[in-house]
């Protein structure tokens, strides 16, 4: 995965006064920090920013800041957003080495069309992301698992992704990824016919005929 680059400016004042105000400027407040190195509170362009964050890797593509000059590999950490707007409201910028493994959450899909759904059984997903440790270059845009001959009451777990040489994933390998479960209307329906003439408890039971007393 190739790096981008961006620029990143230092701050030198704090609080929600000058952080509101690089906001209106376009701008977006940021902390690096990690590699036993010092936290540098900066600012980088808010559409550059999330020009990276909507791409294919997302929050996994390898950023190399460039502050005071200075170059640093890095990742896009504790992204902060407007629940409403969506806008960009702060991020953590994490140092990272191109020769040290990393550990990244990546997304799942689902390719193909299962046999199951064209039989009228429901296709769930249980898992949509998975943690995947690599080198940072190595960590993938997504993994992606074949279900084409996925039938009714199957399912694909974790040790079924394919993941590149060099990503290891971490999630436990009997983690059931996607499954084809049977249809809901066949479910109530069968339960219809189930209880279609069970008399609930006390009813529909014919009353013993009364002994005649004796004459």
């Amino acid at each position: 995965m190739a790096d981008v680059k961006l620029i990143a400016h230092r701050r030198t004042d704090a609080g929600k006064g000058p952080a509101g105000r690089s906001r209106r400027e376009g701008l977006v407040p940021a902390v690096v920090y990690g590699l036993q190195d010092e936290n540098v509170p900066v600012t980088v362009g808010a559409r550059e920013l999330g020009a990276i964050l909507s791409s294919g890797s997302g929050a996994n593509t390898l950023i190399t800041l460039t502050i005071d000059g200075r170059e640093q590999l890095a990742l896009a950490r504790q992204i902060q957003r407007n629940p409403v707007k969506g806008t960009l409201l702060h991020v953590d910028f994490v140092r990272v080495r191109a020769d040290q493994t990393i550990q990244a959450d990546v997304p799942v899909r689902l390719t193909g069309d299962a046999e199951g759904v064209a039989r009228g059984g429901v296709l769930e997903q249980l898992l949509h992301t998975v943690g995947v440790e690599a080198l940072p270059a190595d960590v993938p845009h997504a993994l992606e698992i074949d279900i084409s001959e996925l039938t009714i009451g199957g399912s694909v777990r974790v040790a079924d992704l394919r993941p590149p040489a060099g990503v290891v994933v971490r999630n436990e390998p009997d983690a059931v990824v996607a499954q084809i479960s049977a249809p809901r209307v066949a479910e109530v329906a069968a339960e219809g016919v189930e209880g279609e003439g069970a008399p609930a408890e006390g009813e529909g039971a014919a009353a013993a005929p009364a002994e005649s007393p004796e004459s």
